[in-house]
């Protein structure tokens, strides 16, 4: 077998996945357990942690070794219990069984940002739904990925399970992508709307992503020091390079100093305009496309290159925003330490203010509230065109899954129609499965004018 051919390691996948095509529930299990525990281990999360950030140039190592263990355990806690093999729902009074059917062959086209997680995350929900997977990793974090499917592979060599149910390209190339998503059963891609436009190209079913843009709204109500902290124990996670970390802060104008002043204390400088301009000179070389060198990179770094002298302490930048939209790149999605301060008066104003930032960048991904007015809660989840609002925690801590939040663990975050995305979910092994209707015949019943009419008839009549 030639390295990288792309019609072979298809073969050997789709017989892998023949394999397991009709394994019961407890197998399938202990497949994913002994997937998950080899990727949590500390040597192989160190390893690949390290290799991850070596290839990349961006990320902390730290932060990059602690998600790989919360990913990978936080993946297999959602799918305890979960029924992905036969029959998995039944109504009897309605004479309906519903079982569960695996896709085929999944490729998977995996960022830099997240070379290992995303795999891990991945790859547990394909094995749970007894799909293979070939993996496309970035150009410049080939070796992490490849590293972190080869300890998968080893994993089910231990318990015997086809361990060409992972595979992973070598040698990446636009090429390779595009004829292993033209060729697999089934293509989920992590990555901006570029990529978007490359997958569906490919004429497969496809799970995509979008950009993310997360604006942090602050109220009145807020305890301003503990938002503060929460708000940079995001946003220096992994040096911003999470879709999920705040790209904006938008403060209540009656408690803007004193959140600023909060902010300060946690490592935040506030540029002047000159500075400002500087950094944005730097950010937007062409005025329109993002520098990629400063992507993950740490907020001194960032400073240093944009020509600011900023004190040691520093650990994120903060600049005002001017108005959303391409006249002021700094609304839009950073990837990188700084936040966009943003001030309000009217929360409906702001409302309609963050409407017309996320139509810029990040519609259908995500936004964040501190407040503790659940009304305001429920009004910004009924407004925002987005698939998540997150209140009162740490956006990239609880936006993907985390150990004190109600979402789905992920790398992988659908922004739905609003992106271009089939769904605007938390991307897990609901969205690797197939599923077939067994109907007998019920008791009939066919339902009389009243009960479909009755609400309507009791107002209108029947004229």
């Amino acid at each position: 077998m030639s390295q990288d051919n792309i019609a072979e390691m298809y073969q050997r996948a789709r017989a892998a996945f023949e394999a397991v095509r009709y394994w019961p529930q407890d197998k399938v299990d202990e497949m994913v357990q002994a997937a998950a525990w080899e990727w949590q281990k500390e040597p192989v999360r160190e390893e690949l942690a390290r290799l991850a950030v070596d290839e990349s140039g961006i990320g902390v190592f730290e932060d990059k070794r602690a998600k790989i263990r919360a990913k990978t355990l936080g993946t297999l806690w959602d799918q305890r219990g979960a029924k992905t093999c036969g029959l998995v729902e039944e109504d009897p009074a309605r004479g309906i069984r519903k079982y569960a059917k695996p896709i085929g062959v999944i490729a998977n086209v995996v960022p830099c940002t997240n070379p290992e997680s995303t795999i891990c995350c991945l790859g547990l929900s394909t094995l749970k739904t007894r799909n293979a997977m070939i993996v496309s990793p970035h150009p410049r974090t080939q070796g992490s990925s490849y590293r972190t499917v080869e300890y998968g592979r080893r994993a089910l060599e231990k318990i015997g399970a086809p361990v060409d149910l992972l595979q992973c390209i070598q040698e990446t190339s636009h090429e390779k992508t595009s004829e292993l998503m033209a060729c697999c059963d089934y293509a989920m891609a992590t990555g901006g709307a570029a990529l978007v436009k490359v997958v569906y190209a490919a004429g497969k079913p496809a799970q995509t992503v979008g950009a993310g843009n997360v604006v942090s709204i602050v109220d009145e109500t807020a305890d301003l020091s503990a938002t503060a902290h929460k708000i940079a124990l995001s946003k220096l996670a992994n040096n911003s390079a999470s879709c999920s970390s705040e790209n904006a802060v938008a403060i209540y104008e009656g408690v803007l100093e004193a959140m600023l002043d909060c902010l300060k204390a946690q490592g935040g400088y506030l540029c002047s305009t000159e500075e400002r301009e500087k950094l944005r000179a730097y950010y937007w070389p062409n005025g329109k496309s993002l520098n990629r060198e400063l992507v993950a990179k740490p907020a001194l770094f960032i400073a240093q290159q944009a020509g600011l002298s900023v004190p040691e302490s520093t650990r994120f930048l903060m600049v005002e925003g001017t108005k959303p939209g391409p006249e002021d790149r700094f609304s839009g999605e950073k990837i990188s330490p700084t936040l966009t301060v943003w001030k309000w008066t009217d929360f409906d104003e702001m409302l309609d203010r963050l409407e017309k930032i996320l139509q810029f960048s990040g519609e259908g991904h995500s936004v964040s509230l501190h407040s503790e007015r659940d009304e305001r809660r429920v009004q910004l989840a009924l407004r925002a065109n987005v698939g998540r609002v997150v209140c009162n925690m740490p956006h990239a801590h609880a936006n993907s899954g985390g150990w004190n939040s109600g979402l789905p663990f992920t790398d992988s975050l659908g922004c739905g129609s609003w992106a271009g995305n089939m769904t605007s979910d938390n991307i897990n092994w609901r969205q690797f499965l197939n599923y077939t209707w067994l109907a007998v015949p019920a008791e009939e019943h066919v339902p009389s004018d009243e009960e479909l009419f009755g609400d309507y008839f009791a107002k209108w009549g029947r004229d």
